[in-house]
């Protein structure tokens, strides 16, 4: 009853202050409505929140967010509670504006996931977000009044993406570009990982894979959605079986008719990924990510490295935190992630020391650079501290080995054994779970994993150990990470999901804010970073192979980067599986040409076998910080 008590007064006192706030907005900006013609005539429907003492003597600069996701309220009577990135440049004030890419909303047009860039147009039909973003610069520019002539904008998660493709426009109005947890490229980030299908994602089809026929307010997508009548995602997916039975609730999303016409990484998800066209980008770059992001981590750190090698004389910044997706928009007080405690207004820190900072210099301010903002703003999810860096990954960086061994063992010595190996059996009709909380698993995406317990996991006998002993003294892994397997199989193709995890010591202590009862942190083995590789395309994502059975072959992939001090009395853990269910599809581990498409009686148990011997030897290459 108590409990219900304070979870009632706590939706209570948010809503009060939610209309505290929109009050605010209401007093101190003039709502304006839109809808901007771009070249081919479309016209984009638009929302924009002048500051009301906005004059020829008191001007703002633009600060823009383009989105998929509706830029409700609409009209001009209702006012949103929430401005921009955070309350401090609400606060500040800026000219906010919002719009609906085409198709989405109250906006014209056809809707495409991840508009394909078009570099060299030659037509004033050929469109994409790039022009569709200077159009909208260029009208804003002529049309709103009072205005300094600088133009920021910002987005999370697919809003990144706008971000980072508005980045290209190269509209010479467009001082500062913010690109959080942007999606960069489908197939490695968000509906893929490294060839793998992101099964997790199955109930958000609706809403990327259905066109609507004319400019709508309402979310027209929900009808569509999924009705599962179970809240256990891993049994629901489980009965349902190959990818092929999502056509009962999926036949005519278009959305998933393309991954399924299209399993590989060919033209179809090359030409939509904006990380090959990163190049002349001259203003100033600030992309932002969570270190414990389920959906969007691949995007961050490739975009701001793909900008840092393209375009070496630009202002490019990157920012790592604690967080899930997007969670550094939103002040939670005490910072966690899953069980993991992390210290207090971590979100408030960001905004008011860095967001605001960096849009403040480059569209108020100086804008000559001189920021106060290093090069690299990262938090260290190990010591739960925020570190700085000129450069990442970072040039003290020393690049080491961890090698499997027998018997269970991680060590920096390579392996001397002429022969070892350890198999397990994988079978696809008993995969091993992603998470220990079921309720997960029905969620829209995915989110807890990145940091959950994976105790769970290592006590199966499909899950491979390998563990240092307790550590002597702390050790900062921090940079790049590179899974390098030498593998066999007795089936013809198979995943491998490869993690790195943090074993805390046996008398680690609750922290105060444990968020379930029934997690003690007491030997926890906390995830820090995990990925998948889909075997058939170990030597091309393009042409996929099979495998040959029972010949010893080398599977090298990437993991994210990680910045994490792993401290004395630890352990460092890696654990290898070959289902991660249902955060990601099953592999038939028989070689079907196209996944998308196998049978039920396609799926076969196979024998997996990691060799830790002197000539082929299993290891995560890592780099080290002193």
């Amino acid at each position: 009853m108590k409990r219900h008590f304070l979870a009632v007064f706590i939706t209570l006192l948010l809503n009060t202050l939610s209309r505290a706030q929109t009050e605010w907005v209401k007093a101190n900006y003039n709502k304006t409505v839109h809808d901007i013609p771009m070249r081919d005539g479309t016209k984009l429907h638009t929302i924009v929140y002048s500051p009301k003492d906005a004059s020829a003597s008191q001007s703002y600069p633009f600060l823009m967010q383009r989105t998929c996701y509706s830029i409700a309220p609409y009209g001009t009577e209702q006012f949103a509670a929430q401005l921009g990135p955070n309350q401090f440049l609400m606060r500040d004030k800026y000219i906010f504006v919002y719009q609906d890419v085409r198709g989405r909303y109250m906006s014209e047009g056809t809707w495409t996931n991840m508009t394909p860039h078009i570099p060299n147009k030659t037509a004033p039909t050929q469109v994409d977000e790039a022009s569709d973003t200077y159009d909208t610069i260029e009208w804003l520019l002529k049309n709103i009044p009072h205005h300094n002539g600088r133009v920021g904008q910002w987005g999370i998660s697919y809003p990144g993406f706008y971000t980072v493709a508005g980045a290209l426009s190269q509209h010479p109005a467009l001082k500062a570009s913010s690109p959080q947890a942007p999606v960069s490229d489908f197939f490695f980030d968000d509906f893929h990982h490294n060839g793998a299908f992101t099964l997790g994602y199955f109930l958000t089809f609706p809403v990327f894979g259905i066109q609507h026929g004319k400019p709508t307010t309402n979310h027209w997508w929900l009808s569509q959605m999924i009705n599962a009548k179970t809240k256990d995602g891993y049994q629901f997916n489980l009965d349902l079986g190959s990818l092929k039975n999502f056509d009962k609730y999926y036949k005519d999303n278009f959305f998933w008719q393309e991954h399924k016409d299209h399993p590989n990484y060919d033209e179809f998800w090359k030409k939509r990924s904006i990380v090959p066209h990163l190049q002349n980008v001259k203003h100033a770059v600030m992309t932002v990510g969570g270190w414990f992001d389920a959906e969007d981590i691949y995007g961050p750190l490739t975009v701001y490295k793909t900008l840092e090698k393209n375009n070496p004389n630009a202002y490019n910044t990157l920012v790592m935190g604690p967080f899930g997706h997007g969670r550094w928009s939103q002040e939670t007080g005490h910072t966690l992630h899953s069980n993991v405690y992390f210290g207090d207004s971590i979100a408030t820190f960001y905004q008011r020391n860095i967001e605001r900072q960096f849009f403040q210099h480059f569209l108020k301010g100086a804008a000559d650079g001189k920021t106060g903002l290093p090069e690299a703003y990262l938090f260290d999810t190990g010591k739960k501290a925020w570190q700085t860096f000129d450069k990442w990954p970072a040039s003290a960086a020393e690049r080491k080995t961890l090698y499997f061994e027998a018997g269970g063992k991680l060590s920096f010595d390579a392996p001397q054994q002429t022969s070892a190996k350890t198999d397990y059996i994988s079978d696809p009709m008993k995969p091993v779970p992603y998470i220990e909380d079921n309720t997960e698993t029905m969620g829209f995406t995915p989110f807890s994993y990145m940091s959950e317990d994976q105790r769970f996991a290592a006590r199966r006998p499909d899950v491979l150990v390998f563990q240092t002993e307790p550590l002597t003294e702390d050790l900062t892994l921090g940079g790049e990470i590179t899974a390098k397997l030498h593998i066999s199989t007795t089936g013809s193709d198979a995943d491998f999901f490869v993690k790195l995890i943090d074993v805390y010591p046996g008398d680690e202590p609750n922290h105060a804010y444990m968020p379930h009862k029934n997690v003690i942190l007491s030997n926890y083995h906390q995830m820090v970073r995990s990925e998948i590789m889909r075997a058939r395309f170990r030597n091309s994502f393009e042409k996929p192979e099979p495998l040959t059975p029972n010949k010893v072959t080398e599977v090298k992939f990437r993991l994210q980067d990680v910045l994490h001090t792993f401290k004395k009395g630890h352990r460092i853990q890696v654990q290898v599986q070959s289902t991660a269910f249902p955060l990601f599809d099953r592999n038939p581990q028989k070689y079907i040409p196209n996944i998308f498409l196998a049978n039920d009686k396609d799926f076969i148990k196979a024998t997996h076998s990691v060799y830790h011997q002197k000539k082929q030897a299993s290891a995560l290459e890592v780099q080290i910080l002193k």
